[in-house]
């Protein structure tokens, strides 16, 4: 039988963990401990930290990490009073928040879903999602959103990176455009051999339509944004932005 494009994505994910991602590092024990006297910072997207009236005060907050695992914002959140539950696909990022919890003596619900399905919670059971870059690796965006409305109380805030798109378009070196979008590898066997090639696993480009417009539409209003480069590479070096941040609320 033939893998899912998700069981392909979290293999692909655990091995870069093993490899040293650098978005499957956890915080050190000093970050943490800096965190837990006001010194902090997190990150939706590969260089600007998240704006921290966009958090707000988390003390006795229901925080949910989707896709958010690895040790790198859950701990930070924790250290800052927030009841913690992150949900991940890859088994590797998932040991690293279970690792820095056990080192720094915090409690945090960690579970193992894949974000395309209906989320395990009930209705109204967070008051803040946060969704670093990660729905690249999904082939429908929109069901995501609702979802994400669906377990955020009335108020609560939806935080989200999102590729844009541009990356999709070019080869390796960024500097020659070799692709059309919709990038989709389920749909494209060039693109499939693409990703293959680099060990890139199953990944999609969504526009602002899905990303945005889907938010809007699952009952969402958006309060900011702000984008963002991959901070190394040609497009990079040239200032062309390739993630967008947003900041929206329940309606």
């Amino acid at each position: 039988m033939e893998k899912s494009y998700q069981d392909i994505n979290a293999e692909t994910i655990d091995r870069w963990v093993d490899a040293g991602w650098e978005w499957g590092v956890p915080v050190s024990h000093e970050t943490y401990m800096a965190a837990l006297s006001g010194r902090w910072d997190v990150l939706l997207t590969p260089t600007k930290p998240v704006p921290r009236q966009w958090l707000g005060d988390l003390r006795g907050k229901r925080v949910l990490g989707l896709a958010a695992g690895g040790g790198q914002q859950m701990p930070i959140f924790a250290a800052l009073g927030a009841h913690c539950t992150v949900l991940d696909y890859s088994p590797r990022q998932l040991e690293s928040e279970r690792a820095v919890a056990a080192r720094e003596g915090y409690d945090i619900e960690i579970i193992r879903a894949d974000m395309t399905k209906p989320l395990p919670f009930p209705d109204g059971s967070f008051d803040l999602i946060f969704h670093p870059v990660s729905n690249c690796y999904v082939r429908e965006v929109e069901p995501i959103w609702r979802e994400c409305a669906r377990v955020l109380r009335p108020g609560g805030t939806l935080l989200a990176g999102l590729d844009n798109g541009t990356n999709f378009l070019f080869g390796p070196d960024e500097s020659r455009v070799i692709n059309t979008l919709p990038f989709d590898p389920v749909a494209n066997e060039g693109q499939r051999r693409q990703l293959a090639a680099d060990d890139s696993g199953m990944q999609f480009s969504h526009g602002i339509a899905e990303q945005i417009g889907g938010q809007l539409q699952a009952g969402f209003t958006l309060l900011d944004v702000y984008d963002d480069t991959n901070g190394e590479g040609y497009l990079h070096e040239h200032n062309i932005p390739t993630f967008w941040a947003t900041r929206a609320v329940k309606r």
